[in-house]
């Protein structure tokens, strides 16, 4: 039947396959091929879940052998080598060598589940219900996640409403690039007219992905923690897309030199595009009771197997440093080749090896990445009306394949833009 069933028996829910409507048969580095023999470039990334490409030779390995041994695959949260092994890792070589103090607890397989088991964490510890949000967040689908994203369709899509216990903070990007964000949040508490109560937690992406690319500075994030510190705050970092390097650090939040108090990780700490999560907090915060907090896949040995893989690879090749040589050649391939092509109320915004070009029109946009589309290059759309073409290639790209999918993106621009 080829794509017909889908459109006959899959759910009218599905997206990407509208943008890119190819059935995928092959995937290898940062390369598709579909059920004809065409070769797309991915500038896509499994929307930040393939940090390392597809299929990696090193977490294949790892996987195939794991299988052949017969090793446990599903545990719950019951003690298992694969486990042990990564949190000895993790603790070792990412934890401790930045001065980080964390417990690990294992959510179940998704960033959605991340972000709740830190919802209901920063509330049991503070005995505080509400939750503070930016404006521009994206942080998951699940009911809680979703209350603090921002995006009107999934919103609507909830059927209920997502305004109880959460509060959306203007980003200082939405209202004006000078909106002062931390003095308006030091209003809402300090004015006893304001109607504002001190919220549990207040959660932050350092860069926000969904939401546009908006890179939140350095300064503003150290200011962020100030502020949580002062009124004794719980700071939760979504590290789901933006983390395991894509930044240029493995913490996106590295660069500000701050800690927050609860860290939300998945999409790209599986490894290989395979579901895994881990919500970090300090150690002061561990207060659920022994199945407090549970869920069947939290323990997905196969997922954690790739997962430790991917750390090695981390730290054996400094992806890290890899990405900040190739977030050079990026920035400085748009600024001569596409900013000139842009209108003046248009721009370009990055950080690692995750861009925007911001079109400030969601239909232009959309023939951008059509044409995009036309000569064999994978890439989505991202902010408000899906105005901004989104650059996240896997941070193992070969320099040769990133040139030409830039080049590809320069190309579209101009037919489009004329």
């Amino acid at each position: 039947m080829g794509k017909e069933i889908f459109e006959e028996y899959e759910s009218n829910v599905r997206g990407y396959c509208r943008k890119w409507p190819i059935e995928l048969v092959y995937a290898k580095g940062s390369i598709y091929k579909d059920i004809d023999g065409n070769e797309y470039i991915d500038f896509f990334d499994g929307a930040g879940a393939l940090n390392y490409g597809h299929n990696p030779d090193y977490i294949k390995e790892k996987l195939i052998s794991y299988l052949q041994e017969d090793g446990i695959i599903h545990s719950l949260d019951m003690y298992a080598l694969p486990k042990e092994k990564f949190i000895s890792y993790f603790e070792t070589e990412i934890l401790k060598p930045r001065k980080l103090d964390y417990k690990i607890l294992f959510p179940g397989p998704t960033g959605t589940n991340a972000i709740e088991a830190a919802l209901k964490l920063a509330r049991k510890v503070t005995q505080r219900p509400d939750i503070w949000a930016f404006t521009g967040a994206f942080h998951g689908m699940t009911l809680g996640a979703l209350a603090l994203t921002t995006e009107a369709m999934a919103r609507k899509a909830a059927g209920v409403s997502l305004n109880a216990n959460v509060v959306h903070i203007p980003a200082p990007h939405f209202m004006n690039h000078n909106f002062d964000t931390i003095g308006y949040m030091e209003k809402l508490l300090e004015d006893d007219h304001s109607g504002y109560e001190k919220p549990a937690a207040i959660i932050i992406e350092t860069v926000q992905q969904e939401g546009g690319i908006h890179v939140f500075s350095e300064q503003f994030l150290q200011d962020l923690r100030s502020f949580c510190d002062k009124h004794e705050i719980l700071l939760i970092c979504d590290e789901v897309q933006i983390g395991c390097s894509r930044s240029g650090t493995f913490f996106s939040f590295e660069r500000a030199g701050i800690v927050p108090d609860i860290v939300c990780m998945s999409k790209s700490i599986g490894g290989y595009g395979l579901p895994f999560a881990i919500t970090l907090l300090k150690r002061e915060l561990d207060v659920f009771k022994p199945g407090e907090h549970n869920g069947t896949f939290r323990g997905c040995q196969l997922s954690i197997v790739a997962a430790l893989a991917a750390l090695e690879m981390t730290v054996k090749q400094d992806i890290p440093g890899m990405v900040k040589e190739k977030e050079e050649i990026v920035k400085e391939y748009l600024e001569a080749n596409i900013k000139p092509l842009l209108k003046e109320d248009m721009e370009i915004r990055g950080i690692g090896l995750s861009w925007g070009i911001e079109f400030k029109d969601g239909k232009l946009a959309r023939q951008v990445l059509d044409k995009c589309f036309e000569k064999k290059l994978i890439i989505e759309l991202a902010g408000s009306n899906d105005s901004v073409l989104k650059i996240m290639p896997a941070l193992v790209i070969e320099e040769e394949l990133l040139i030409k999918g830039l080049d590809i993106i320069t190309e579209s621009i101009k037919e489009v833009l004329k």
